[in-house]
């Protein structure tokens, strides 16, 4: 696949195979407004289709080794370090992210990629002789079968890899249903994935809607569901999934609160705040969406907090200087400045209005530049709703504690960060907080590939999380076998 062609149009691969479906959709580069593509979609006899391949792949895919598996990994590994910067330039010219930030997201990928090449010490098992007499114990993992992943627009490479990478390792056969916004990254990774010697079947791309999802969260031949999106979604693909016996591991959405005390070194916290609200124009579950100021740290902060964003670079994704990218779609678009609309109707104070930015003065692309409100209260929809956009909500309190309290109240738990020079404070805070990935002093609070990615309450559908140990333990099924030879 060429990086960035004229115009092109993007079908399904199941078992190997361009499939192209029986109506299509107009592809977008968010940072014109101009059509650039056309997805073929597929519906529910694609997805059968694809799991059937997939299901055909299964018997023998499993019986190859841990390590003949991760070698397919290792040499898909090397191709997509050699082929990043195509990859990182499709993902720029469909959803709008700085080059820079979506290389960035690969290499994320790419070390859980790697993570997954320790298969053969991964999918170890346990051992214990003369448990009675003559009697001996082992535990094994065993693959499930076919792996379902449902991945969102704003992360189109990172994401699959976050799943599939460790389905495959575990000897398990996939099927990847990607965004219908940014779906041209899927189909470079499954051609990379056949170049490295994948064989037919075991990795498969259906594009498509909601039908296609559902077609496979329902499938009888589909035996786990793996699910990053809002949380509303997330929740009913879990209750869906699991009603129809599966396992089901559903990331849903976050507000992030970023908690500043008046000990912190203010200059590092402008700068991770303003990386972490506004970096990829707000569109990531990890993106910082509310800031509490606890005591006079909010008199410190905010001066140099709304000067800074106020000259932040909002621009397309291919400009070198760009800081602040286009959002993804035009329904984004609308759906934010509806948001800040309803801010300034309930009674927040509009510090920081950049929604008509320079980059967006001749009406094309959907350019929407930092915006930021103080005075947020609780019961404002623009605190209580994700809103995955360029937004950052300001709050008060008057201890460390009751900022941490503001912060658990929330629905959703995915981060949480504390800026101080204390460690008494960040104590405090990684003991009372109530979210999955807590940070101090740091922009953005996402483990590495060895640990595991997920949040709390309605962030986290299920009960393993995203790559690590809990990814290996998702995509397996321990066996514990009780021997004895007379």
């Amino acid at each position: 696949m060429d990086a960035k062609p004229d115009f092109y149009t993007v079908s399904s691969i199941i078992a190997g195979r361009s499939t192209p479906g029986s109506r299509s959709s107009e592809l977008y580069n968010p940072a014109t407004g101009e059509v650039i593509g056309a997805l073929s979609l597929g519906d529910k006899s694609a997805a059968d289709a694809a799991v059937a391949a997939a299901s055909k792949a299964f018997p023998a895919w499993k019986e190859r080794g841990p390590s003949q598996r991760s070698r397919i990994l290792m040499r898909f590994r090397e191709l997509a370090e050699m082929r990043k910067v195509d990859l990182a330039q499709i993902i720029t010219h469909e959803h709008g992210k700085p080059e820079v930030d979506a290389l960035g997201s690969i290499q994320r990928g790419l070390e859980v990629v790697e993570f997954a090449m320790g298969a053969p010490h991964l999918l170890k098992g346990e051992n214990s002789d003369h448990v009675g007499t003559g009697v001996s114990t082992r535990s094994s993992r065993r693959p499930l079968g076919v792996c379902v992943g449902i991945t969102p627009f704003n992360y189109p490479a990172m994401i699959p890899m976050w799943m599939f990478p460790l389905a495959l390792a575990c000897g398990n056969t996939f099927v990847l249903k990607p965004s219908e916004k940014t779906p041209s990254a899927a189909n470079f990774l499954a051609e990379l994935l056949q170049e490295a010697g994948l064989p037919d079947g075991v990795f498969n791309v259906v594009h498509g809607g909601s039908d296609v999802a559902s077609a496979l969260i329902e499938h009888p031949d589909v035996k786990a569901v793996s699910f990053v999106g809002s949380s509303a979604v997330a929740r009913s693909v879990y209750h869906k999934g699991t009603a129809a016996g599966k396992r089901v591991q559903a990331l849903g959405g976050a507000k992030n609160h970023a908690i500043v005390m008046p000990d912190a070194d203010m200059p590092n916290a402008v700068s991770a705040i303003l990386n972490g609200a506004f970096n990829s124009a707000g569109q990531r579950c990890m993106a910082i969406a509310v800031v509490v100021a606890v005591d006079d740290a909010h008199e410190k902060l905010m001066p140099e907090l709304v000067q800074k964003a106020a000259e932040m670079k909002v621009a397309a994704g291919s400009d070198a200087d760009c800081e602040v990218p286009p959002v993804t779609s035009r329904q984004q678009y609308e759906k934010i400045v509806a948001a800040v609309d309803s801010g300034v109707t309930d009674g927040a104070k509009l510090l920081l209005d950049r929604r008509d930015p320079q980059a967006n003065r001749d009406g094309k692309g959907y350019f929407i530049g930092p915006i930021i409100f103080d005075d947020v209260g609780r019961e404002m929809q623009i605190y209580q709703n994700e809103i995955f956009g360029p937004v950052l909500a300001v709050m008060k309190a008057a201890t460390l504690e009751e900022a941490i309290a503001i912060s658990n109240s929330h629905e959703l738990g995915n981060g949480a960060v504390l800026f101080t020079n204390s460690g008494k404070a960040a104590q405090i805070f990684e003991r009372d907080i109530l979210c999955g990935m807590p940070g101090v002093n740091v922009p953005v609070p996402s483990p590495v590939a060895y640990y595991s990615f997920g949040g709390n309450r309605g962030s986290l559908f299920g009960d393993l999380a995203a790559h690590g140990p809990d990814g290996i333990n998702f995509y397996t099924r321990r066996q514990v076998l009780t021997s004895r030879w007379p």
